[in-house]
């Protein structure tokens, strides 16, 4: 019984998930699932979950030692495997609507601020022009996530050649967090060239997006 509920919050998870997220976060996420549901929590609870763990890894991050980055790391991806598991936990039990979507999207936005305004902490000195387009081009990952949601939840870029997936894998949420812990644990230089190459490859992303949207018309 236990394997069989599992594997339906694991069908009920998004098919077009970053490689990181199916293959570590959804596992353990249907797993929560199954728990919340037998001990009687809406998905709400879970969506709450996400909120708190989320902005106390930001939080506990820009302590900037490698005991802060690994508890920061563990908090983000227990918020994860909740944000995961609310989702599932709402198609599998015939309860998921428009307004705990909405609150799942705003709830995720506060979590991503969050990893914005630490990360911009811990680059220090990095120049003004610099940390405004990396924050700009990181809220890309979150808008390109929620259209991906509307209709059949396809992905922008629906490619499954390697460079596709290779950067859908590093954009992945449970990846990009993984990523910041280990540039916090190594210091401020490590976080500045994550800065630089976050940018890069969300405004990649957003053009290739564009293009390919734009293609049809």
């Amino acid at each position: 019984m236990e394997r069989t509920r599992s594997e339906d919050f694991r069908r009920a998870a998004r098919p077009d998930a970053g490689l990181f997220t199916r293959r570590v976060n959804y596992p353990i996420a249907a797993h929560l699932g199954v728990l919340a549901h037998r001990l009687g929590l809406r998905p709400f609870a879970l969506t709450l979950v996400n909120l708190v763990l989320g902005v106390a890894g930001s939080a506990l991050v820009v302590a900037a030692t490698p005991a802060a980055a690994a508890m920061a790391w563990l908090s983000w991806q227990a918020a994860y495997l909740a944000d995961c598991a609310d989702g599932q936990l709402a198609r599998v039990t015939g309860v998921a609507s428009e307004a705990g979507g909405r609150l799942d999207v705003l709830v995720d936005v506060a979590v991503q601020i969050g990893l914005v305004i630490s990360v911009v902490i811990l680059a220090g000195g990095a120049p003004a022009w610099l940390v405004a387009l990396f924050a700009a081009s990181w809220m890309i990952s979150m808008v390109t996530s929620v259209l991906a949601r509307d209709g059949a939840n396809l992905s922008l870029l629906p490619s499954r050649a390697w460079p596709v997936q290779a950067v859908k894998m590093v954009r992945d949420h449970g990846f990009k967090v993984t990523v910041i812990a280990v540039a916090a644990a190594a210091g401020p230089g490590p976080m500045t060239w994550l800065i630089v190459g976050y940018t890069v490859l969300n405004c990649g992303f957003l053009f290739a997006s564009i293009a390919r949207s734009a293609r049809p018309a």
